[in-house]
């Protein structure tokens, strides 16, 4: 599944969801630590910045595949800045 995350945290939150990029270093509970062996052998990937995320969006969405999608939950989630 690919899928594009934007936000002020949103690099911060999707690797920590991720975990480590060596699976022996990822923190108990993250994907690579739960599910991957070796660096070379995962299937998951997240942007290590803003711009390489940008980098990276644009090799795999055209920008009429991008949406913005919210839930009803976000406002009590999310604080207001």
């Amino acid at each position: 599944m690919a899928m594009v995350w934007e936000g002020p945290n949103a690099v911060a939150a999707i690797r920590q969801t991720m975990g480590a990029t060596r699976p022996t270093d990822a923190a108990p509970g993250s994907i690579r630590h739960d599910f991957a062996l070796e660096v070379g052998r995962n299937l998951t990937h997240a942007s290590d910045s803003v711009e390489n995320g940008e980098k990276e969006v644009a090799l795999w969405f055209n920008p009429a595949e991008l949406m913005n999608w919210k839930r009803a939950a976000d406002q009590w989630i999310f604080e207001k800045s």
